[in-house]
């Protein structure tokens, strides 16, 4: 009797200790490489609005320029609408156009003396000057014969300012195509650190987008690393404030499917981050303990793989998203919205006989309220991007409509399976222009506001027709 206790108790301690080991195992430090420069260098940073640079690449500068590293910072946007851009979607009165260019000179002016802070000169800045918070309308709608786009506040619809890169040039996306491959060409970049896809900020999404497509364009010419950050993410960073001490690390639905980069900072170059962080006072006074949350002891940097399709594997997934992510809405919803929220729990992709098949699980069935947008965009290296088809699939909770940026197509040209909570949809490769490259994401709303969103994601086709 004795023995065969001894015997269940050793069984319980092995059990015990085999569980303590696989735990550690799991719960082990999220290891990062470490991101070096080297002398022969070209950086080139490119940020959706004027603070995004310090935030993300204060360190990174500031290693360049000791370095005597050659660096370029270009802006997308002015950053113009300031803490404006949700007003659209309350029905708050317009803000006057000429308040809207004078944020927006401000901010360019804030941007010098942040960079300035931080070792730069003013003929290493430019600013592009495309509409703030209307950069992604720009991708998904205004190419080609499309009309060029409105600013969100004014009706302006080419760059206003007399000091941007290009005055005069159109709200569309070719526009901001050619003036990043002009860049590009002229600079030479080696590393390029820019905005991530998954980043919550529209204008964040759309930037990195149109610097893939630019580079793909150039891949003959070019090759230099890619290096995302976010900016933009909810809950995100932990804890929010000033804390210099800490690391930044992922957040957590993307510690595992991303290589990380990570830079660390000194307490010097911690400091000069802080007072050029200063210098952007416009958003440091009203955004504080957010910007403040960048203030820590390494700079972040990292990208989706590439997803390979062939018709020889099985579905692939591109998005798992955690509980918390699925049951916590955005903060800055209302409580009706948060009563509608729906979120995108995973998406799936698969190459079946000459078809790109997309298969999209919500967290909830949609609502005579919500919807859901899934955007497919095709790529060839052969053909002009702007002449490529855009597809946006638009579903209610009944219909669907689809669209060639915002010209209506035939229902009938792909095929929708649909259940309660999934959404399969098979689109022949023929319709999306037989590309060799495919950006994709989706998107849940109520009305004009975001409810969920996914990160876009890049598929590379091998079974080239």
């Amino acid at each position: 009797m004795k023995r065969k206790i001894l015997i269940v108790s050793l069984l319980i301690v092995i059990l015990i200790m085999a569980g303590l080991f696989l735990k550690n195992k799991l719960i082990q430090p999220l290891r990062l490489q470490e991101l070096n420069l080297n002398v022969q260098d070209r950086i080139l940073i490119l940020a959706p609005h004027p603070d995004d640079e310090v935030l993300a690449c204060g360190g990174i500068i500031q290693k360049a320029r000791d370095m005597n590293i050659p660096v370029k910072i270009i802006f997308l946007t002015y950053g113009d609408n300031n803490q404006w851009s949700f007003l659209l979607y309350r029905k708050h009165p317009v803000v006057r156009p000429k308040a809207v260019q004078t944020m927006g000179l401000i901010r360019h002016d804030e941007a010098l003396q942040a960079d300035k802070t931080l070792g730069l000169s003013s003929e290493q800045l430019l600013f592009l000057g495309y509409p703030d918070f209307r950069t992604l309308a720009i991708w998904y709608s205004h190419w080609a014969d499309r009309p060029a786009a409105s600013g969100m506040f004014t009706e302006v619809k080419v760059v206003p300012y007399s000091n941007a890169f290009r005055p005069g040039a159109p709200y569309k996306g070719e526009e901001i195509l050619t003036d990043l491959k002009t860049i590009f060409r002229d600079f030479k970049p080696t590393k390029i650190f820019l905005s991530h896809p998954a980043d919550h900020n529209p204008d964040h999404r759309a930037l990195y987008l149109f610097s893939r497509v630019a580079l793909w364009d150039l891949e003959k010419e070019i090759k230099p690393e890619i290096y995302p950050y976010i900016i933009h993410y909810k809950r995100w960073p932990k804890p929010g404030g000033y804390n210099p001490e800490l690391s930044l690390v992922p957040p957590l639905l993307f510690q595992r499917n991303i290589a990380w980069f990570s830079l660390k900072l000194t307490s010097g170059e911690i400091e000069v981050k802080h007072k050029a962080i200063k210098q952007h006072r416009s958003q440091y006074d009203a955004s504080k303990k957010y910007l403040l949350s960048f203030i820590r002891s390494n700079e972040l940097f990292g990208d989706f793989d590439p997803i390979i399709l062939t018709t020889k594997l099985p579905s692939i997934l591109l998005t798992s998203k955690s509980k918390e992510d699925l049951t916590t809405p955005p903060e800055e919803l209302l409580n009706e919205e948060r009563a509608l929220f729906v979120g995108i729990e995973k998406r799936s992709v698969a190459l079946i006989d000459g078809n790109l098949v997309i298969t999209t699980t919500l967290s909830r069935p949609l609502g005579k309220e919500a919807g859901i947008s899934v955007y497919v965009f095709g790529y060839r290296h052969d053909t002009d991007f702007k002449d490529m088809p855009k597809l946006h699939i638009k579903f209610g909770a009944i219909e669907h409509h689809i669209f060639d940026q915002d010209i209506p197509l035939a229902k009938n040209i792909i095929t929708v399976t649909r259940k309660p909570k999934e959404i399969m949809i098979t689109i022949p490769l023929e319709l999306l222009g037989n590309p060799q490259r495919i950006l994709t994401s989706a998107n849940t709303y109520v009305g004009l506001v975001p409810l969920d969103w996914v990160a876009w994601r890049i598929l590379e086709i091998t079974d080239k027709p």
